[in-house]
């Protein structure tokens, strides 16, 4: 019975954190799927914007791997096609789902 109730609890833990393990803060850019990290600098606002009204979706380029993720919200990411961002939300597997985005500060040289 001791068994049984240690295997629960230590499945239940590992479980919660698992759930947790996604949830966080990157910053990068709000790119197009199309272009992806080729995108994911200052000056790409109006190619990224033309490539989401030709239908290619909106993705986020994370500043520090170059990782693509695509975005579960796209009205959300809209407003800032192009810019450098910091989004807060949830990664499965390659997609971020989002829970707020904010402009980013300046890069540094």
């Amino acid at each position: 019975m001791k068994i049984r109730f240690a295997t629960a609890i230590a499945t239940t833990l590992f479980a919660g954190a698992m759930a947790m393990a996604g949830d966080g803060s990157w910053t990068g850019y709000i790119a197009d799927a199309k272009c992806g990290a080729k995108a994911a600098h200052e000056g790409a606002r109006e190619c990224t914007i033309k490539c989401a009204k030709a239908g290619s979706k909106y993705v986020f380029v994370n500043d520090a791997d170059k990782k693509v993720y695509a975005i579960d919200d796209q009205d959300k990411v809209a407003e800032h096609a192009g810019h450098h961002v910091t989004v807060k939300g949830a990664v499965d597997g390659d997609t971020l789902k989002l829970s707020s985005i904010d402009m980013a500060p300046a890069k540094s040289m």
